[in-house]
């Protein structure tokens, strides 16, 4: 059973903080099982998004993990990544959006492996 979309949320933005990056949500989605969707803002313009990795990659025998796919393999203009969580929001709208500010990119997310 995978851990209420909430909760999780929580806890990422906790882990964020402790480590001196700022966080929030900006949208609230279902609070059970609403995907997630995190931008991770560099503070140049540029941001990268990280979206709900597709089911394939999943680990079946650790079902209860978020994992987490790049939407591209470098930071691009903020402007497309916002342009990218409408659509996202328009197609799914109990889904979540954090953001987190850090200058070197980190973002403590388990990541696909493709």
């Amino acid at each position: 059973m995978r851990l209420k979309s909430s909760i999780w949320v929580a806890a990422y933005l906790r882990r964020c903080q402790t480590e001196g990056i700022f966080g929030a949500v900006r949208r609230r989605g279902a609070e059970e099982a609403g995907a997630v969707f995190v931008k991770l803002a560099l503070l140049d313009g540029n941001a990268m998004l990280y979206a709900p990795a597709p089911q394939a990659v999943y680990d079946d025998s650790r079902p209860v993990e978020r994992v987490f796919a790049p939407s591209s393999n470098e930071p691009v203009a903020e402007q497309a990544v916002e342009e990218r969580l409408v659509k996202e929001v328009r197609f799914d709208p109990d889904a979540w959006i954090v953001e987190i500010e850090d200058r070197a990119g980190r973002h403590f997310l388990d990541l696909a492996r493709t």
